[in-house]
């Protein structure tokens, strides 16, 4: 496994120098593959009622309670033209549903569903500003049941399904939307999952092209978005916790019940967008070897992964900034660590970091952050992984 860390550490390295000749700076306009796409956040209220019928029989709750908010995020979509797009969206609520009090046994489990789909959607105007759509496709439901007394009580569910929906959006601006969607998944008798039924409303962002004026504009300013960045890491536990434990509360990151006590990180991003002074857009692979902290377990993780940075200070020799990075497809190479069961080899990477480049031309960079892997309930096993502190020292070019 050793070999295969460093061949792609030297992979990293032979891609970003390949990279790195590219002749021109496009980097103000959408890249092809962006362009004409969109993203999406939704948030409504949802039908999904469970009952004493999910549990084995023999057993009864005092108190079944059910969510009523339900978010909905497109995680990419892409126009094809004026008529149909087709979208990733993933949906989940915002609390998960309690069973409390099961047989008189003071204890509250929770059961977790979610609904990844991939739809269709074919869109007709309405006047200028108004648009009406309808969209199909496949949804994939999970759900993750509970034990009691050494009993399923609750089963865990993985399925395909039909999904339906319909909405209506009102253009704000070329890139914003607002939108209120329904949407409809069947109820299954074989996994005894009720229906889903979804009402909401959002927001939609649009990557249109850019003018060649305001392109060229961007590019005059002269403000300094490095190209290509290698970095190497150190994560430790050595610190504790508490950074991961303070934005989890916060809903701001996530957590993770399996934790590592520390872990070699090497990672290279290529910037593929940005604006005037502000954000930008890399797209990353990182190569990473972490130990468990109960038995000392060592796994590696592979990652590809979108990195959307805010640089919110600029100073003559220095830019700060804020990163994050969410569901950057991922292989584990143990799904069994300390003895629990991780779920699947395929999972999510998820960075939060603090950071900042320094010199003339900001080749020096330096970062502190957290991270986070976790399958994102798409398997029924998702304890998910926590990432304490990770101090990483970088190069630009």
């Amino acid at each position: 496994m050793k070999t295969v860390f460093l061949s792609t550490a030297l992979a990293v390295f032979i891609l970003s120098g390949n990279v790195c000749r590219a002749a021109e700076d496009s980097r103000a306009q959408y890249p092809p593959w962006l362009s004409n796409s969109y993203i999406g956040f939704n948030i409504g209220y949802v039908k999904q009622t469970f009952t004493h019928v999910q549990l084995e029989r023999g057993y009864q709750a005092s108190t079944i309670e059910n969510p009523k908010l339900m978010v909905s995020v497109t995680l990419f979509g892409h126009h094809f033209n004026k008529n149909f797009s087709a979208q990733l969206t993933y949906k989940r609520p915002v609390h998960w549903v309690r069973y409390k009090n099961i047989n008189g046994i003071t204890s509250e489990h929770t059961v977790r569903t979610n609904l990844a789909s991939i739809t269709g959607r074919a869109t007709a105007p309405i006047g200028s500003l108004f648009s009406i759509y309808a969209e199909g496709g496949l949804g994939i439901v999970t759900r993750s049941g509970f034990n009691l007394e050494n009993r399923n009580i609750v089963k865990d569910a993985n399925y395909p399904t039909m999904l339906l929906g319909t909405g209506l959006q009102y253009r704000l601006s070329d890139s914003l939307d607002l939108q209120t969607s329904i949407a409809y998944a069947p109820p299954n008798k074989s996994f005894m999952q009720p229906h889903t039924f979804l009402v909401s409303s959002g927001i939609v962002f649009n990557m249109r092209p850019l003018s060649a004026e305001k392109v060229k504009n961007i590019a005059q300013l002269g403000v300094i978005f490095p190209k290509n960045l290698v970095q190497i890491g150190y994560a430790t536990n050595t610190f504790g916790t508490g950074v991961n434990r303070f934005v989890s509360r916060a809903k701001i990151f996530w957590g993770g019940s399996h934790e590592v006590t520390h872990g070699v990180t090497l990672r290279y991003q290529r910037n593929v967008f940005h604006t005037k002074k502000i954000f930008s857009l890399d797209l990353g692979v990182s190569a990473a070897n972490w130990r468990g902290a109960k038995n000392q377990i060592s796994f590696y993780t592979f990652s590809l992964f979108p990195q959307f940075r805010f640089t919110l200070i600029r100073l003559k020799q220095i830019d700060l900034y804020l990163g994050y990075s969410l569901a950057g497809p991922t292989y584990i190479t143990k799904t069994i660590t300390d003895g629990r069961d991780i779920g699947q080899r395929f999972t999510f990477q998820d960075l939060l970091g603090l950071g900042w480049y320094m010199g003339k031309q900001r080749h020096i960079n330096m970062e502190v952050g957290i991270g986070h892997f976790s399958n994102g309930n798409i398997f029924p096993q998702n304890p998910s992984v926590k990432v304490p502190l990770t101090f990483t020292v970088g190069y630009t070019f």
